[in-house]
């Protein structure tokens, strides 16, 4: 369990924000408790991208205050446990992520497992769900907003996406989100780049998906998001846009795609 000086699994930003919009940040920190010596990495390692979505927590807390809405964000790193993983997926806890072993991941014995589920991913996941639920009391279907950073580089492959729109079936949000993304001919857009929703998204699938939310998954690349300015700007962009598509209420209806 974490230690009584650490800090808990989330932090929920804008609790009663009148805005039916949940967002989520499921790699917002690269938090580890003390005690766990940086699961046996290096201390530079612990400020890259395999720690965390590096500024998508700026982003996630600048946007929920401008369109008045609530956030969810862990508190952990995800190489502790990943809260965008199935918990039973290799992956969840990684031995080696980006190239880079991970010493403290490997062959846990099934005990340190379910610890680390309870402890820290379970947590989050229940405080995702409990807020939607907050909101959805109001009477309106929220939408779902997941905000996530990627690594302009990773392992030797270039990534040229400034914003990456993920999604799945449901185009409610998706689908005019690319669309006003594109009209900055200054950005390169990627629908589903640089990853997939169609075959990773477990947050999102979890709580909207599957309950028939709107929802979408903002990838913003790292390089966009290295000093206050930059989230900033692409905490307005991203106001802007939903604020936008948001104001058709049809939107915020319950539909399985």
């Amino acid at each position: 369990m974490p230690d009584p000086i650490d800090p808990p699994p989330f932090e929920i930003i804008g609790a009663d924000a009148p805005a039916p919009v949940v967002l989520v940040c499921d790699h917002a920190s690269n938090f580890l408790p003390a005690p766990m010596n940086r699961l046996g990495i290096a201390p530079h390692q612990m400020n890259e991208h395999i720690a965390w979505d590096i500024g998508a927590a700026e982003v996630a807390c600048r946007l929920a205050t401008r369109i008045k809405a609530s956030a969810v964000l862990s508190s952990y790193s995800r190489l502790l446990i990943d809260c965008n993983r199935d918990p039973g997926d290799p992956a969840a806890i990684p031995p080696i992520t980006g190239g880079v072993t991970i010493p403290g991941n490997h062959a846990l014995p099934a005990t340190e497992v379910k610890r680390r589920q309870e402890a820290f991913f379970w947590p989050y996941h229940g405080a995702v769900a409990k807020q939607i639920a907050r909101v959805s009391q109001r009477g309106t279907p929220p939408a779902v907003v997941a905000i996530h950073s990627f690594t302009p580089n990773l392992c030797g492959d270039r990534r040229p996406w400034h914003v990456g729109v993920l999604w799945n079936r449901d185009p409610r949000i998706a689908a005019p989100a690319l669309e006003h993304l594109r009209t900055d001919r200054s950005l390169c857009v990627g629908d589903n780049q640089p990853y997939s929703a169609r075959e990773i998204g477990y947050t999102v699938d979890r709580h909207a998906a599957r309950a028939g939310l709107p929802h979408i998954t903002f990838e913003i690349r790292q390089d966009q998001l290295a000093d206050v300015s930059g989230c900033s700007l692409w905490a307005a962009r991203l106001g802007n846009i939903l604020t936008k598509i948001l104001s058709n209420r049809s939107v915020f209806r319950a539909a399985i795609y």
